[in-house]
């Protein structure tokens, strides 16, 4: 399967990803559409995300993402990116169900294939690493090898997480054939914090506490708090794995209250839960080792569930 092949006899393609878009989604995101932009001139392309975080607007056509998504013409074919299932494409899920043929490219263990044509791998590091399957090599330029390295380090921790393969690493090598300054890429999008996230994270570390003889450790965050700090859901990125990285925890849950006064809950884990089947339960999903769900139940009623299910687990 090609990208070419998807794009035969199409005029409009809609590009969405998952709400509140993270690395994998922007960066896979935006270099779908620069490949449209660069050799489909005759595709009308529009790509459909809610806003984005600062760290990426550097990323090409970043300026051209519809936050608002108020064109409603049906499309010949809708382009679903790192995306599990229909709901989590959020206000863009009206062009999905409008489009005459939907495609779906994914990693994610929960995906159920809900398009029309799916190109899932489970086992693939990032949906980045699925795009640049399928593009032609020689005809991705810098700017969309700069999207997929994103996608590539976000969602590997650089390279550190279990998802990462040889495979991963010499697709890496080969986008930095390509002129990228990956070294800023690293730094600017994934290490580098501003003092509100960096004084955030200390607060969930000190109110963080450990569970199930210590192999478990969580932290909550509150509206409060976030106002306090003047922290927005997206300064949140990291702080789950930075909790994972306490020795000896095996599992880290991090839960932080949305505007709408639902929960998100973020789960990482080392080698011996798959926590992607236990948000599955709760309405979420994800992949083994990292994965997320939304919520109604408050953070202690949640934490108490998850404790449990962590415990039969381990046990």
């Amino acid at each position: 399967m090609t990208l070419e092949e998807q794009l035969q006899g199409v005029a409009s393609v809609a590009i969405a990803g998952h709400v509140k878009p993270d690395g994998d989604c922007v960066g896979s995101t935006l270099a779908v559409y620069n490949y449209i932009r660069t050799y489909y001139p005759n595709i009308q392309a529009d790509i459909f995300l809610e806003p984005i975080p600062n760290i990426f607007k550097f990323l090409s056509c970043s300026q051209d993402i519809n936050s608002a998504y108020d064109d409603r013409r049906p499309y010949d074919l809708f382009i679903a990116l790192d995306c599990g299932d229909e709901r989590r494409l959020g206000k863009a899920v009206g062009y999905f169900r409008e489009a005459a043929k939907t495609f779906c490219i994914d990693h994610h263990i929960s995906n159920d294939s809900f398009a029309d044509v799916n190109y899932i791998f489970p086992k693939a590091s990032s949906t980045c690493e699925l795009v640049f399957e399928l593009m032609e090599e020689e005809r991705i330029t810098r700017e969309i090898a700069e999207c997929i390295y994103v996608g590539l380090v976000h969602d590997t921790g650089v390279f550190q997480y279990s998802c990462t393969s040889a495979k991963s690493m010499n697709i890496a090598g080969r986008l930095m054939e390509k002129g990228i300054n990956f070294p800023e890429i690293v730094n600017k999008t994934y290490f580098e914090k501003t003092y509100e996230q960096n004084r955030i994270l200390g607060q969930a570390l000190i109110d963080s506490r450990r569970y199930l003889d210590d192999r478990c450790i969580a932290a909550v965050i509150t509206a409060e708090q976030m106002e306090q700090y003047h922290a927005q859901p997206k300064h949140l990125e990291g702080i789950v794995q930075q909790l994972r990285a306490t020795k000896g925890v095996e599992v880290a849950i991090f839960i932080y209250e949305n505007e709408d006064h639902t929960f998100k809950v973020s789960m990482r884990s080392g080698s011996k839960v798959n926590v992607s089947n236990l948000l599955m339960k709760y309405g979420g999903g994800g992949h083994e080792r990292a994965a997320g769900a939304t919520v109604e139940q408050a953070p202690e009623e949640m934490l108490a569930l998850l404790l449990k299910d962590i415990e039969a687990e381990l046990d």
